[in-house]
């Protein structure tokens, strides 16, 4: 058995698609994912300064210090051209600005008619200011009239900064969105470990391949054999799966949390699952090996499709319209493991996924042996 298994590991490793597919393809694909999300993730997307035209219908210095504070310093609010109302009309019509603030007995804003979510966003910066310092000067105003007095403290008092609200986390863990991707990258490793499962099937049967034939041949029991086999691929694919890890934590600095050698141990289970579905794959009736490792993809693909490998969000569609699918998409599973590990503080959730996926892998696995060993052969 020692011997099938080594030889078995040895010969898988002279496989080019193995090297490309499951090692290469995803360093690639990480590296992309890591450029793609950077400033996404590291919160550095850059403001740029909303630009506005200034009416001026009557002098109001009060105000036009207010906005020359604003559209000043490293990070300014607005870029501002004073300028007169057919100017700004002008402007306001070739989009050149996002609304003309008319400086009058009461500060008012018009906006033009081109929408879309920046400009929206943008639009609601101006108004939300404006209405802040119309509401601020009648403060002002009315305790002048009525209570001079205190108008010290009720100027101290609106200068100062007020929070409402406290940021309580709710985890220690990494929450970034982004993280998605990485999971459902190491999910899609480990489930293309099917290409090398399927061989197990097409290697022991002697109908599929010269050495099926051989291995019927052979003294050897088929148990042992198919055993050694599903090993090594094991072994193998929980290899690459921790290349891919180890690239993504180590080389690309993305955050899986503390909990290191509990992400690989994730990682080289789910290798199993992967591996063991290829196996299952491999053992139906006698389709071409092309056929086979087609049907193998198309369903590790649509697997991590439906997980969030191609758009972020998928797994949450899924969830609202077919919960139950994400209970047993294998990619899913996967990638809820690396997420439970890394949000939660325990263990709990994290080990039903590990569970569930050792369930798979039982489940594939026996389905490939009863599939195999069941066949019969009058001549070989």
């Amino acid at each position: 058995m020692f011997h099938n298994f080594k030889y078995d590991f040895l010969r898988c490793l002279r496989t080019k698609e193995v090297l490309f597919w499951m090692i290469l393809f995803p360093i690639f694909l990480g590296t992309i994912f890591k450029v793609a999300f950077a400033n996404i993730s590291n919160g550095n997307a850059s403001f740029s300064a909303i630009d506005i035209a200034v009416v001026e219908r009557i002098e109001n210095n009060t105000f036009k210090t207010v906005l020359d504070e604003v559209s000043s310093g490293d990070e300014p609010l607005f870029s501002i051209t004073y300028t007169d109302e057919e100017n700004a009309l002008s402007l306001l019509e070739n989009h050149d600005i996002t609304g003309i603030i008319y400086v009058d007995d009461k500060i008012s804003l018009t906006v033009g008619s081109i929408t879309g979510t920046t400009v929206n966003v943008k639009k609601t910066i101006i108004k939300s200011f404006i209405e802040q310092y119309n509401f601020t000067e009648q403060i002002i105003i009315d305790t002048v009239k009525n209570e001079p007095q205190k108008l010290n403290l009720v100027i101290e008092k609106l200068s100062a900064d007020i929070k409402c609200n406290e940021t309580i986390p709710l985890t220690d863990g990494n929450t970034d969105n982004m993280l998605s991707y990485f999971y459902n990258l190491i999910a899609m490793v480990a489930l293309l470990g099917s290409n090398i499962g399927i061989y197990i099937a097409i290697d022991n049967q002697a109908n599929l391949s010269p050495i099926g034939a051989r291995v019927n041949c052979s003294p050897t029991k088929k148990l042992h054999s198919l055993t050694a086999s599903l090993i090594s691929r094991f072994l193998e694919n929980g290899i690459c799966v921790a290349i891919t890890i180890t690239y993504l934590i180590f080389v690309l600095k993305i955050d899986f949390g503390s909990k290191i050698p509990m992400v690989y141990l994730a990682g080289i289970i789910s290798g199993m699952v992967g591996v063991s579905f290829g196996f299952f794959v491999g053992s139906f009736g006698r389709m071409s090996e092309g056929t086979k490792g087609a049907i193998s993809v198309a369903v590790s693909l649509l697997s991590c499709f439906c997980s969030g490998l191609m758009i972020g969000n998928m797994k949450a569609i899924v969830d609202l319209h077919a919960p139950w699918f994400n209970e047993i998409n294998p990619a899913a599973v996967i990638s809820d493991a690396f997420y439970c590990l890394n949000i939660y503080n325990d263990y709990e959730r994290y080990t039903e996924k590990i569970i569930t996926m050792l369930i798979m892998t039982v489940i594939f696995s026996i389905g490939g042996f009863l599939l195999t060993r069941r066949r019969k052969y009058a001549s070989l």
